[in-house]
């Protein structure tokens, strides 16, 4: 059997991130790793920066695209300056996703975003972030980056999206947990919101239900949960069975 290659950018991890390696490093979380096995498919992970090559050629090996999280995108992309709460900023990162995910969408790749990755996407379409979400009033809580401390809180899902067939049909999905202090704030262009925590903030983002490309972005973590949540699991095998034709 074959199974679907899935391309997954990944951070960077500075010097002293691993015991006894000399210098930096690159990796992804394994809980995305894990939830991807368990949907039937394989992921490669692909370190930013040092070659010269297009989009397209580095999508051309892979069945579909998986945006995850990290550290927050440049200010800059959207035309911000930075706020004083911005971490992680990687600029090579940002340019390899930002590359990526435009391709994806335009060629029809599939693809999955996660935290980091719905912002990366909506900014990669001229979308806008809300840069700290702790100045932001009446919002539940998101979470903490910094210090890793998640939030848990449920979304609500707008009927017949890609979010609620992948949820198997929920109105709305209970324990997300969030780990984040930014958010989606103006739309990017041709992205619909199918998802809202109950304070309203966007916590997921498609294309048009009439437009055939499958494109499903989320805000909070599912790979967290997923070995145990059904639901959970549900976005990663809704994203898999879209890379089997």
């Amino acid at each position: 059997m074959v199974y679907p290659l899935v391309a997954v950018p990944a951070y960077h991890l500075g010097a002293g991130r691993v015991s006894r390696w000399a210098g930096g490093g690159y990796a992804v979380p394994e809980a995305y790793i894990h939830a991807m096995r368990r949907a039937g498919a394989r992921c490669a992970v692909l370190p930013p920066g040092g070659l010269d090559v297009a989009a397209a050629e580095v999508l051309a090996p892979f069945d579909g695209l998986l945006l995850v999280g990290g550290g927050d995108v440049d200010p800059a992309r959207y035309r911000a300056d930075r706020h004083a709460d911005v971490y992680g900023v990687e600029p090579e990162r940002d340019e390899l996703e930002v590359a990526l995910a435009r391709q994806a969408v335009s060629g029809g790749v599939p693809t999955l975003a996660v935290c980091r990755g719905i912002q990366l996407v909506n900014v990669a379409f001229g979308g806008t972030l809300h840069q700290h979400l702790p100045d932001c009033e009446g919002l539940v809580p998101h979470g903490v980056p910094a210090s890793g401390s998640p939030g848990s809180h449920d979304v609500k899902v707008a009927p017949g999206s890609r979010l609620a067939k992948a949820c198997g049909g929920a109105a709305a999905v209970g324990a997300c947990t969030s780990v984040h202090h930014q958010g989606i704030a103006a739309l990017g262009d041709g992205l619909v919101a199918t998802g809202w925590s109950e304070d309203g903030l966007v916590e997921a983002l498609e294309l048009p239900a009439d437009d055939d490309r499958w494109l499903l972005a989320v805000q909070w973590h599912p790979e967290m949960t997923a070995a145990d949540d059904p639901v959970q699991q549900g976005v990663f095998d809704a994203f898999a069975a879209q890379l089997v034709g």
